[in-house]
């Protein structure tokens, strides 16, 4: 069983402004605070997003797009290094007003409102590389 720990760092609270992409916020705010690896919850509302599907046969993301508002049931992710970036992988659930939901990996959300926090981890970075089966980016753990 490969795996790596981490000691848990300093938490960071953060508002997205309205209108912004809700994953390139979280990006942003990890280059800015230099933060190489952490997970985060995203609370709040989205004004349209776009969700995606991994498809195991043809390895592309088959695209959802929500194209009117929709509240963060739940948003959850994880930042860790690729190409030596910051690189932020969210999965979400949206309801809409009638309370049903889609769910999926998030690419763009553009925001109503969303309250970000995330814990900072700290240790040997934690990097992303190609993996041949799966043709995604994964963690290189060891």
């Amino acid at each position: 069983m490969d795996y790596v720990e981490f000691e848990t760092g300093k938490f960071i609270v953060s508002r997205a402004p309205h209108d912004a992409d809700l994953v390139q916020f979280i990006t942003d705010l990890a280059k800015e605070k230099d933060v190489k690896m952490g997970a985060f919850t995203a609370i709040g509302a989205l004004k349209r997003a776009k969700l995606g599907f991994y498809n195991q046969e043809s390895h592309e993301y088959q695209e959802n797009e929500i194209n009117h508002p929709c509240e963060i049931a739940s948003c959850i992710g994880n930042i860790s290094l690729k190409d030596d970036e910051p690189f932020v992988h969210a999965h979400a659930v949206l309801a809409d007003e009638d309370g049903n939901t889609k769910a999926g990996h998030l690419s763009e959300g553009k925001v109503f409102a969303a309250e970000i926090h995330l814990q900072v981890l700290e240790g040997s970075e934690l990097k992303r590389k190609h993996d041949g089966i799966t043709d995604l980016s994964l963690w290189k753990i060891r």
